[in-house]
């Protein structure tokens, strides 16, 4: 008898899970309950399946320096990850976190995270930047490419102070973060550091193209209900002509419409000139699980990052 096509994905994802689970750096046990969670974003079981494998307060052999002004606003907030002990300067990576564009927050009470993103920064040789910023409604498009950019001079003035290189400043955003990132990158009219101040940025499951899936609810509280302004909005074309290096990840988990923009924004790239760049897809891993892992045995994505960085594509 003929398999329906979800069966046949579910017996191929068992398959896929077994080869992994035997000698894989994802736990088994975390595999199932990802595949039972599904090409969905639900934030509060996938934060369940990796607190308990994330580092507590206090950290060891890091300095913090917490919520630090970088803006007029309320939100313009940032934490930055030092290692205690002074080193040569090392490069900044600075992270934009998620929440659909009306929510989120750089770190939340009694959660590791996005803590474990700069914890695993400071141990491999950066200076860690965790910023928050406006939200929608309140604070439409492009409020959050402007909040970047106001982030990104701070850190250009003040990190040489905190043992950071201000000529080598990497911009990482996951999900609506990922999208500022991108808007950011894309349109230079919003920078405030001669060249975007970036030696490069990582985009992690967001949205480059507003004209190619309906847009939700909290999309258009940000971006706002004319679809004549989503052309001008979107990042796609202007991250095909951008020097910045770019680096496009996605989840293999992912909801539909985050591979669809993931698969859109690599199959541009790859008609330029110079190439395809670097796009890469984390095996097994979901929406959020993608960065709630970092920090944690699996190192699939952040090998992918470190190797970015070390060699400028």
């Amino acid at each position: 008898m003929a398999l329906t096509k979800s069966a046949l994905a579910m017996l191929t994802a068992m398959i896929v899970t077994a080869a992994w689970a035997e000698d894989g750096p994802m736990p088994e046990d975390i595999a199932w309950k990802l595949l039972e969670i599904g090409h969905v974003i639900d934030a509060p079981k996938t934060a369940a399946l990796y607190a308990p494998l994330q580092e507590k307060e206090p950290y060891h052999g890091v300095r913090i320096e917490r919520d630090v002004k970088y803006g007029a606003a309320e939100r313009n907030l940032l934490d930055v990850f030092m290692p205690e002990t002074a080193s040569s300067p090392r490069p900044v990576l600075i992270f934009v976190h998620g929440g659909a564009f009306v929510a989120g927050n750089k770190r939340m009470p009694d959660s590791p995270f996005y803590d474990n993103i700069m914890l695993w920064a400071v141990k491999n040789g950066f200076v860690g930047v965790n910023m928050t910023y406006r939200l929608a409604p309140g604070s439409p498009w492009p409020a959050g490419a402007e909040d970047i950019a106001a982030a990104v001079q701070w850190v250009a003035d003040n990190i040489a102070a905190r043992g950071g290189d201000p000529a080598r400043i990497y911009l990482m955003g996951h999900s609506a973060g990922a999208v500022h990132v991108a808007s950011y990158v894309s349109h230079p009219e919003f920078h405030k550091v001669t060249g975007g101040g970036l030696a490069g940025a990582i985009v992690v499951s967001g949205i480059y193209d507003l004209t190619a899936t309906p847009l939700a609810d909290p999309e258009r509280a940000y971006f706002g209900a004319d679809p004549s302004r989503y052309p001008e909005q979107s990042s796609r074309q202007g991250l095909l002509t951008t020097k910045i290096p770019l680096m496009l990840v996605g989840a293999e988990l992912d909801p539909d419409g985050f591979v669809l923009q993931f698969d859109l924004m690599k199959e541009a790239a790859c008609k330029r000139a110079s190439g395809c760049g670097r796009a890469f897809v984390v095996p097994q891993h979901s929406h959020m699980s993608e960065v709630y892992s970092i920090n944690t045995a699996d190192t699939r994505l952040t090998d992918e990052i470190l190797d970015f960085v070390k060699t400028g594509k």
